[in-house]
């Protein structure tokens, strides 16, 4: 397909016509062609014509689909805002770093497919990236980090699977819930739903107590629960998995942004965040001392849902947060 016909296709914008295209294309493998449909579109707001959601479609099924070469080439810091989720952890799904890297443009959005890379696995503590500081994180993950829950992108869908927590047992709340308190850690926490609560119709708390991991449940105000202890795999790749959400309208930040934020609420639980990032093995050995509860107000459950506590029993604090967003 030569270029006049993908200017005339964008001249007819026909959104239908050219998402019809889009598959033809990719089916061909015509990656030039795409790329140029992409450019096309893109700029077709200069002649009236609004065709952004073909824009992103092309750009997604480039980084999802095309070589290296052409994934890479859309890492830039213009987001597709109608694609199915960020580029660069699309990207980040089908490529390696190493096909990427010869490849991808000097921009935080290549350096976030980097650590979208990492948090599936890949090691580049020894590399040097090109583009700004964002995300400071270790390029390797520690030993006692999770196995992270990852999006799983499609031509035409999506699944983000969220980790599975089984177990739950009613438990008794105080009858008079401690005074509720408020730290950095509670902050921490709750930004963990920040897009769930700036972007779709979530609502998060968090609280801190002197007590315990119930005591502080009790503090937000449940009349009944259930609650299991989780151990810090488990308790951690939640808190990864709500940063990285979008919740049920909102924009999803990606698993490399879910990391960030679970090592921030890390690093706050532990009275790390002096000095950023913290050590990784200290962070560690912060988190395996303290105790994790993953609980619920014994409802049905839907939509998208945070609900934790962490114990710290050497210095008699706990904390509680609920996160939760509906379609």
């Amino acid at each position: 397909m030569d270029d006049t016909q993908i200017q005339a296709a964008v001249r007819r914008a026909d959104l239908d016509e050219l998402l019809r295209l889009i598959d033809t294309l990719c089916d061909d493998q015509a990656w030039d062609a795409l790329a140029t449909l992409r450019e096309r579109c893109r700029h077709a707001h200069e002649t009236g014509r609004q065709l952004w959601p073909a824009a992103s479609h092309a750009a997604y099924r480039l980084a999802l689909e095309a070589p290296a070469p052409w994934a890479a080439a859309v890492l830039v810091d213009d987001p597709a805002q109608f694609s199915l989720g960020p580029l660069p952890e699309v990207a980040a799904q089908a490529h390696t770093w190493n096909e990427l890297a010869p490849h991808v443009p000097a921009s935080a959005a290549s350096v976030i497919a980097a650590h979208e890379r990492v948090v599936r696995g890949e090691d580049l503590a020894d590399l040097q990236l090109a583009g700004p500081a964002v995300l400071e994180l270790p390029r390797r993950l520690a030993s006692w980090e999770p196995e992270y829950c990852v999006a799983e992108y499609r031509r035409d869908k999506t699944d983000f699977p969220a980790p599975v927590v089984s177990g739950y047992e009613s438990v008794s709340l105080p009858d008079t819930p401690p005074t509720r308190g408020h730290d950095e850690a509670c902050t921490a926490l709750v930004e963990l739903a920040r897009v769930w609560t700036a972007q779709s119709n979530g609502r998060a708390d968090a609280v801190v107590v002197d007590g315990t991991a119930v005591d502080a449940i009790g503090a937000l105000g449940p009349r009944d629960i259930r609650a299991v202890e989780v151990d810090l795999s488990i308790a951690f790749a939640l808190m990864a998995w709500t940063g990285a959400s979008g919740g049920a309208h909102g924009r999803r930040p990606g698993a490399a942004s879910g990391r960030f934020a679970a090592w921030w609420a890390g690093g706050a639980l532990t009275g790390l965040l002096d000095d950023w990032p913290p050590e990784p093995d200290r962070l560690g050995d912060g988190l395996r001392s303290l105790q994790y509860v993953a609980w619920d107000a014994a409802e049905r459950t839907t939509g998208w849902r945070l609900q934790l506590a962490i114990e710290d029993a050497s210095r008699g604090r706990a904390w509680a947060v609920t996160a939760l967003d509906a379609a």
